[in-house]
């Protein structure tokens, strides 16, 4: 039984040390490679780019007719007191007005007594008909005009400093 662990052992130490020889093999070819390549000519360096300097401007109050950087250069928000354009608060919403336009569908036209009226589908699957000067979407969309392929909105959104604009959208006949 000893003998059999000592030559265990001795097996091992001989597949190990030949494990080891194999990793010490020739190198001569990579050697050459590493030459041959250290050998080549350097390549041409493109020059940097010229940097412009800064130009330093110093604000003075009412520097040659200038606006202050302090100042939006746009005008204020125009609100309802200065005529601008602005949600009706006192109007009662319409049912369409809960659903975003995204998720409502143009399904078709009704033309009943030469009046036009759209079929919406809201995501719950229900039809609603609607007409122009009727609201829909999130955003006081009113209907300005139903066509065979279309129903156009004009809606009323926020332009981020205090005031609204209105803004152009449209709901496409779905297949």
């Amino acid at each position: 039984m000893i003998a059999s662990l000592t030559l265990r052992k001795g097996l091992l130490l001989v597949v190990a040390a030949a494990g080891l020889a194999a990793c010490g093999g020739d190198m001569d070819d990579l050697d050459s490679y590493i030459n041959e390549v250290k050998a080549r000519p350097g390549g041409r360096i493109e020059p940097l780019p010229e940097i412009t300097p800064y130009e330093v401007f110093t604000y003075v109050a009412d520097a040659e007719g200038l606006r202050s950087p302090f100042v939006p250069d746009r005008p204020q928000a125009a609100g309802p007191a200065a005529g601008g354009t602005s949600p009706d608060p006192e109007r009662p919403a319409e049912f369409l007005e809960s659903f975003p336009l995204d998720t409502l569908r143009m399904v078709g036209t009704l033309d009943i007594n030469e009046t036009v009226y759209g079929l919406v589908q809201t995501s719950d699957g229900l039809i609603h008909r609607v007409i122009p000067g009727n609201y829909m979407g999130q955003n006081d969309g009113r209907i300005t005009e139903i066509t065979e392929s279309e129903i156009v909105l004009v809606e009323i959104i926020s332009d981020g400093i205090g005031g609204y604009i209105e803004r152009d959208a449209a709901i496409g006949l779905s297949d």
